[in-house]
């Protein structure tokens, strides 16, 4: 597609980092309305975005080190020229809520609460982030049929191999978010206990996500127990199970606390 939209003066404008600023934008204006009932200002707003980017981005690249720790150890070139590429979802994701609970707490919000704002607006970057992969071209599916699929031709494109019909997966995955963006925009002010939309959010795109890696063709990010699963669908194996837990103590906790 187009992984760079225009130069000006040696400026680039790239077509993942704009998509990424402007889900960034609807996350922050999503919850500084929403936030407000729960007495959050805008310096304490401004505040969690920062620690949201820290741990968004040392856990994304963290994550996509660990995918092949020897490669990168052996040549560390290839991990510090792409700071701005190369980044695991689940690792943002399993780095991020951590921190953000930690900050919760030390101010005193009601975490579930925050983080049923968290999952909707994380949601929102996840969504746009997904259309920046396919603009830029990474995150591409396999070869296929020219009917299902997309060819990547721009000289700068990051998708590899180019010039031939790939899956559109990064489409499928941004699709999939977009309707339990919807769903969760719905149920929000009908939910039946704190939590319940960020829970939703983590076991929808598990499933999601392990179906939509069968497609994927980024094969160097490695498989697991002899090639059963990729690691994103072992790890989103591991997240359904947890938030399917959580979200089972969560409705017994409310029916037992009589909120149901």
């Amino acid at each position: 597609m187009y992984p760079e939209l225009f130069s000006i003066g040696g400026v680039t404008l790239y077509s993942y980092g704009l998509c990424i600023l402007v889900g960034v934008v609807f996350a922050y204006l999503f919850y500084a309305k929403h936030s407000k009932q729960y007495g959050m200002n805008k310096d304490q707003l401004s505040e969690m975005f920062l620690w949201c980017i820290f741990g968004v981005f040392v856990g994304g690249k963290l994550f996509f080190f660990l995918e092949k720790p020897a490669h990168y150890l052996a040549h560390p070139d290839d991990f510090f020229d792409n700071m701005g590429s190369g980044f695991v979802f689940y690792g943002s994701f399993l780095f991020t809520v951590p921190i953000l609970v930690w900050w919760y707490r030390k101010h005193k919000f009601p975490v579930w609460d925050m983080v049923d704002l968290l999952g909707l607006g994380g949601a929102m970057v996840h969504a746009c982030g997904k259309i920046g992969c396919f603009m830029a071209g990474c995150c591409h599916g396999v070869q296929c049929s020219p009917r299902w699929g997309v060819v990547f031709d721009h000289p700068k494109t990051h998708a590899d191999p180019a010039g031939v019909p790939l899956y559109p997966v990064q489409l499928w995955d941004a699709g999939i978010v977009f309707v339990v963006i919807l769903f969760l925009l719905w149920l929000l002010p009908r939910k039946q206990f704190a939590g319940q939309i960020f829970l939703i959010y983590g076991m929808w795109y598990a499933v999601g996500r392990f179906a939509t890696e069968n497609f994927r063709g980024d094969e160097e990010r490695g498989f697991l127990f002899n090639g059963l699963l990729t690691h994103s669908q072992f790890i989103a194996i591991v997240v359904f199970t947890i938030c399917l837990g959580l979200y089972y103590w969560r409705y017994k906790r409310s029916r037992k606390e009589g909120r149901l």
